[in-house]
């Protein structure tokens, strides 16, 4: 199959090059991704790790009260979507760029896409349907605030 006289040809695959904008919007995407990352991972380090008693304070009851707060939530959301559109925006080339035929292109996005939607929307639904007080927890892992934590079953 040739293309019509004037149209590009992309050595590699002997495809005409197509003028949609995706690959563009791809390219822009991976950059303004990758600089609002890394602020978001930053702020995300320095909460977490510096801000407090460090590593030593990262436990069930922090991250319980961390997502007690909805900026919390969208922040996390925020920062898992980004990444997970990022890196899968990322692999997508690498699988255009090595992957042979055009049936192991479709194979591999295929199973690319499902499974990061997979993780996209489990990672949603736990950071929008955590239970920071979950039945029958030991007291000791409960943040203070629940009717069960450890100042009000008087440990």
């Amino acid at each position: 199959m040739s293309s019509p006289p004037g149209t590009p040809i992309n050595s590699d695959r002997r495809q005409p090059v197509t003028s949609s904008n995706f690959e563009l919007l791809a390219w822009l995407f991976m950059r303004w991704s990758g600089a609002l990352l890394l602020v978001l991972i930053f702020v995300h380090l320095f909460v977490n790790l510096v801000l407090g008693d460090g590593i030593q304070q990262i436990d069930f009851a922090f991250v319980a009260g961390k997502w007690a707060n909805p900026f919390w939530q969208w922040f996390d959301l925020t920062m898992l979507w980004l990444a997970m559109l990022h890196g899968t925006n990322g692999l997508r080339v690498i699988i255009n760029d090595y992957a042979d035929t055009a049936q192991t292109r479709l194979m591999l996005k295929t199973v690319l896409v499902t499974c990061s939607a997979t993780i996209l929307v489990l990672g949603t639904l736990i950071i929008f349907t955590f239970d920071p007080c979950p039945i029958g927890a030991s007291t000791e892992a409960l943040p203070e605030w629940c009717p069960d934590g450890p100042e009000t079953s008087g440990q």
